[in-house]
């Protein structure tokens, strides 16, 4: 399992290996000494499985706040995303900025969110599917968002012509200077 740095460097990009034979493959996906080893320790307390529809659809940036803060450790088994983290933390140095991974079932890489960024992502195909664990139990009182578009961001989404398919609840998000940070 490869666990390297991105451009924002609490952010991770995972790649665990895969072991193939004429009957499929076996991965290793999550292993608690690789992520001690990379410096991380998260208490992983939930497994959400997501099915989109079609490419285009935009979900995010969402983000939880204490007292249930999430971090994440987002993979795509079936088709493609385009994963984004926003660091949303005051007073850190890389605060509005973001980091965007393709996550594939073909590339087999994960993305490592923690605590104190939003987290977002665009399908790249129909039907991808989106598995990820989070560190934190979903609780609707600490949900927080901020606006895909956010011209503050500048955040080179690849959507359709037309735009993304969104939720009523993510195209009222506030901005990044509205929102303010945790």
């Amino acid at each position: 399992m490869q666990i390297e740095e991105t451009a924002i460097p609490d952010v991770k990009t995972v790649r665990p290996a895969r072991h193939g034979d004429a009957r499929g493959f076996f991965s290793e996906v999550w292993n608690a000494r690789a992520f001690a080893a990379a410096g991380l320790d998260p208490a992983f307390v939930q497994d959400n499985h997501v099915l989109n529809g079609s490419a285009g659809m935009l979900r995010g940036l969402h983000l939880q706040v204490s007292p249930n803060p999430q971090g994440k450790l987002v993979r795509c088994c079936r088709g493609a995303i385009f994963d984004v983290a926003v660091d949303v933390r005051r007073g850190s140095p890389t605060y509005g900025q973001h980091v965007g991974v393709e996550l594939s079932a073909e590339n087999w890489t994960q993305l490592w969110v923690p605590e104190g960024f939003a987290h977002g992502y665009v399908t790249l195909t129909d039907g991808a599917e989106v598995i990820y664990k989070v560190t934190g139990f979903y609780d609707p009182d600490a949900e927080r968002g901020i606006r895909y578009d956010d011209p503050d961001l500048a955040i080179d989404w690849p959507v359709p012509p037309g735009g993304p398919v969104l939720s009523d609840k993510d195209r009222h998000w506030p901005g990044l200077k509205d929102f303010g940070g945790v």
